[in-house]
């Protein structure tokens, strides 16, 4: 595997065990949405694995062509920094994609221990994918993004690890609704 794809993939596999590490941590509120509308903490986790699935999915399916595959346009470069910066800002909100939150907010998601297994596969079918990458298209457009337009397997890497800290950003927001910090007890309270 291409050392920077290596790296990347390290990142991404730390980040993802943090994440699902937060999803077990609320015990049986992990199912429980924090509010009408909103994302229980497996069903974040289910969006994650979805979108990961798809990705990996679409570029092996691309590969199998073996043609050679169009460069990326300096235009979806600055787009790709533009989404990276977005994705990075604490706080923001995105829509998810129409068919993406149609699925996930069916309610009927896997549970997390089946959920880790099925990650640990994809995960696996991932690094078999990164290690066989061809040289010739690391710096070409492998995959397209819905906000960022056709992206080489470098962004690819590193929108999957921007796409999962912003939702280790909405786990922890799931957290605090769901297990608000007790009282703050102060020196005068216990005198």
């Amino acid at each position: 595997m291409n050392h920077r794809l290596h790296l990347k993939f390290e990142q991404l596999e730390r980040a993802t065990e943090q994440l699902i590490a937060s999803a077990e941590a609320l015990g049986a509120d992990k199912t429980k949405a924090p509010a009408a509308g909103k994302w229980s903490a497996v069903q974040v986790v289910h969006h994650l694995l979805f979108i990961e699935g798809n990705i990996i999915q679409y570029v092996q399916k691309k590969l199998q062509s073996d043609e050679l595959l169009p460069k990326i346009s300096l235009f979806t470069r600055l787009r790709v920094q533009f989404v990276r910066l977005m994705l990075r800002l604490p706080g923001l909100k995105f829509k998810a994609p129409r068919g993406v939150a149609t699925l996930t907010d069916t309610g009927e998601v896997p549970t997390l221990p089946e959920m880790r297994k099925t990650w640990e596969a994809s995960r696996r079918q991932l690094e078999r994918l990164l290690n066989e990458f061809p040289s010739r298209q690391l710096n070409r457009a492998v995959f397209p993004h819905p906000r960022s337009g056709r992206i080489t397997i470098y962004q690819v890497m590193e929108h999957l690890v921007d796409h999962l800290l912003h939702h280790q950003q909405q786990m922890a927001r799931i957290t605090k609704a769901l297990r608000p910090a007790g009282p703050v007890r102060t020196a005068d309270a216990q005198a």
